[in-house]
């Protein structure tokens, strides 16, 4: 092993990591070079504030050109030693404030670790949101140093194929060397896994025990992983966080949705290799005239996990890279025995009213609201609504909506997937909500974020801190300005940390927290104050059941 420090004392701006629209204090700070090994050669990366911090670390060959819709080539090892002191590209999508320019050739990652030395540490591998189309392994929000710095773990984050060139099922139209090709985006991070598992130790890492997480689109990835049989022997845990209402694709629906894309290009079916050829940035612009289709869904009575909808990018139920639905008809059986967490945030939906700019929610009384529900449930909807007002008798109308939405949107799957869990035995699972309320408000409303989907980010890679001294406190754009966050943001830290490190998630003045079960349904409301509640949604989850919903 060799590990080099190098002494540079320059005072280097870490502002390239920090999307303004994030807030927690990225101050300049004195850094020294810093010099490993890996299988593939020597690299350079930066000690800052205590931690050593390697960036954009190629992990697999080259996925462009010939490479295009297969999966990576080999990574050819270099001579000398290689910078990683500056992101790698991320995947081909829009501009992203604060990083390269994207490219067809992404597959980087970072990584922060206390100390390049002997220790074995647990490793926190991250998959990023973004729902397949956007997104990357250098958001200035999960950025890994405090969770590095003040918990003793080693944070990985990979940037991997996305949109259609990591999701376009080719295997009908292309054959046998095509195969597994929508779900190639999975398969780079897969490589990622690989990469880590043969290197980490490099890094004061233990190979060994290694815990795969994610949020959103993330989390969505971490549940294909937990069920891949070529990924089966490179992680020990999972953590899937907000991520059950995320679609996953039937070959069917993969199929339809490649046709369209070369009707939209006027390529007969037989021409396909076609694609080879067009330049990335005109795939991207194609893929945004294909149908948008949202990459989450509602379940309702007319659509189950496997969403029928063509025209979006995701992983593909294939048989073979995924062999089946992670979590259908039951939990995975290869990770019979590995501990997972999952669950949502409180007020999911509260993000999507900001992003889709929807402030009519906040208008709706008790006469309008049915309406609001109907398109989506039905006959179902007075049902629902005489539910939540019996459970929630002080609720508005707009809670009410918030509620039914939310738990609709990532609930759901987050229960399903804890009962699908405790019935197979094994290792255990542990539900948890994420509760702590942001104060901000809704542009063109007068309704608090409150726990928006992607506002446990920030809290759980602990970059909700306070401000040092002599600095004011900037804020979170959704976390918002209260002190108290900081607490709320140490307990989640905590719990994902101690997680990570043990398999059992705890943390100091936090209850102890039991595995789930079909008796008590314990779960965890994570917030400045942690509470462990029994069966909290009991009426309501019994309402889902009744009408087929859970």
């Amino acid at each position: 092993m060799l590990r080099r420090t190098f002494l540079t004392k320059a005072s280097l701006a870490s502002s390239a990591l920090v999307l303004p629209k994030y807030s927690f204090s990225m101050a300049p700070v004195f850094e020294e070079y810093v010099q490993t090994e890996t299988s593939y050669g020597k690299i350079r990366g930066l000690k800052t504030n205590g931690v050593n911090i390697f960036k954009g670390i190629p992990y697999a060959g080259k996925v462009s050109g010939e490479r295009r819709f297969k999966r990576p080539g080999d990574l050819k090892p270099w001579t000398g030693v290689k910078d990683a002191l500056t992101l790698g590209a991320p995947a081909i999508q829009p501009p992203r404030r604060g990083e390269p320019e994207p490219s067809e050739d992404c597959l980087f990652l970072n990584v922060w670790t206390p100390a390049n030395d002997d220790k074995k540490r647990a490793v926190m591998f991250y998959s990023h949101g973004g729902g397949f189309v956007g997104g990357s392994g250098g958001a200035a929000h999960q950025d890994g140093a405090n969770l590095a710095r003040n918990f003793d773990v080693v944070v990985v984050q990979t940037n991997h194929r996305l949109g259609l060139l990591g999701f376009l099922y080719l295997d009908d139209v292309a054959g046998a060397e095509y195969a597994g090709s929508g779900n190639m985006g999975i398969l780079d991070i897969t490589e990622g896994l690989k990469w880590v598992h043969e290197n980490i130790a490099e890094f004061g890492g233990d190979p060994d025990n290694i815990m795969i997480f994610g949020e959103s689109g993330g989390g969505a990835k971490t549940s294909c992983l937990y069920a891949m049989p070529e990924a089966a022997p490179y992680f020990s845990k999972a953590s899937i966080e907000s991520g059950p209402g995320v679609r996953m694709l039937t070959q069917e629906t993969a199929q339809e949705t490649t046709l369209q894309l070369l009707h939209e290009l006027d390529i007969p079916v037989s021409n396909w290799k076609k694609l080879l050829d067009l330049p990335a940035d005109e795939l991207l612009r194609i893929q945004g005239k294909l149908p948008f289709v949202a990459p989450f869904q509602e379940k309702n009575n007319t659509k189950n996990l496997m969403e029928k909808t063509a025209g979006g990018f995701g992983q593909v139920v294939d048989g073979k890279v995924l062999p089946h639905h992670p979590f259908d008809p039951k939990a995975p059986e290869m990770s019979k025995n590995k501990p997972l967490l999952v669950g949502w945030n409180e007020d999911e939906y509260t993000f999507f009213a900001w992003e889709r700019k929807d402030t009519d929610f906040a208008k709706l009384n008790f006469d309008t609201l049915i309406n609001r529900l109907e398109p989506q449930f039905g006959a179902d909807s007075s049902r629902i609504i005489e539910a939540y007002r019996k459970s929630r008798p002080n609720a508005s109308a707009p809670d009410i909506f918030i509620a039914i939405s939310s738990i609709n949107m990532m609930g759901l799957g987050s229960i399903e997937i804890a009962e699908k869990k405790v019935k197979q035995g094994g290792a255990p699972v542990y539900l948890y909500n994420f509760g702590y309320k942001s104060e901000k408000k809704i542009p063109g409303t007068d309704y608090a974020m409150g726990t928006p989907h992607a506002m446990d980010i920030s809290f759980k890679f602990n970059n909700e801190v306070p401000p040092k001294e002599g600095e004011g406190d900037p804020g979170s754009f959704f976390g918002g300005n209260r002190p108290e966050r900081f607490q709320a943001s140490h307990n989640f830290a905590a719990l994902w940390t101690n997680f990570a490190k043990t398999s059992r998630p705890f943390a100091k003045d936090v209850p102890t927290w039991p595995s789930y079960d079909l008796e008590t349904r314990r779960t965890m409301i994570i917030d400045t104050d942690c509470k462990l509640v029994n069966d909290r949604f009991s009426s309501e989850i019994e309402l889902w059941k009744s009408i087929g919903k859970i």
